[in-house]
């Protein structure tokens, strides 16, 4: 039991130390103000918010809600920034098949996909599961998918000042498969570059052709 709460504690201290919020902390009163208003929303769409199987929906929209978007309370830089090494590698690093869940912003239906992200050092790196979590803060917001590619290509360009940045995102959009124009099997690639991915074109290909490959 005591092993189990100093790993408790430890987590809690890394989640602290870099700025990554644990999750299941949820803002009390913004939980109710959303709740009663997702009441009103179950009334106008014919539902009976007062029946067994609805009691507490409004109450779970709201707490899902609230966790979709947690990345608006979060500061990607500081993420990066609280595990930045000085190390003298200059190849690139790929973090790959980076799953990202989010919200489009004009239906604020998911859309879901992966992320590739590499980036040339510059005299520094960053610790690899801070990747992830860069990705994690801008996908948990309400966003576009070409908003959301720029927004982590310049984080990292501007916090790590690499030689260069490669961001490639595919997903698909619940507005396309469920509603709309109801395409199911449709996937939208977006892509972002800074530096030498731009200026070097084997560089490009061989991050392009890195995404693509397969482990055995």
């Amino acid at each position: 039991m005591d092993d189990l709460k100093k790993l408790a504690s430890s987590m809690m201290e890394e989640n602290e130390m870099d700025g990554y919020q644990k999750i299941d902390r949820y803002n009390e009163e913004k939980i109710k103000d959303i709740s009663d208003k997702y009441y009103d929303i179950l009334k106008d769409l014919g539902e009976d918010p007062n029946r067994e199987g609805l009691l507490k929906t409004p109450e779970r929209v709201a707490k899902a809600l609230q966790f979709l978007t947690h990345g608006y309370d979060l500061n990607p830089s500081e993420i990066l920034k609280s595990a930045m090494f000085t190390e003298e590698y200059s190849q690139m690093v790929l973090v790959k098949d980076i799953e990202v869940y989010s919200m489009c912003e004009h239906h604020m239906l998911p859309f879901f996909g992966k992320a590739h992200v590499a980036y040339i050092p510059n005299g520094k790196v960053v610790g690899l599961s801070k990747i992830p979590r860069v990705v994690d803060a801008f996908s948990r917001r309400l966003q576009v998918q070409e908003r959301l590619t720029n927004e982590i290509r310049d984080c990292i360009q501007e916090t790590l000042n690499p030689l260069g940045v490669a961001v490639v995102i595919e997903c698909k959009h619940m507005c396309m498969s469920m509603r709309g124009i109801q395409k199911q099997n449709s996937v939208t690639t977006t892509s972002a570059f800074t530096g030498e991915f731009i200026n070097n074109e084997k560089t490009r290909y061989e991050f392009m052709q890195l995404i693509a490959a397969h482990l055995s």
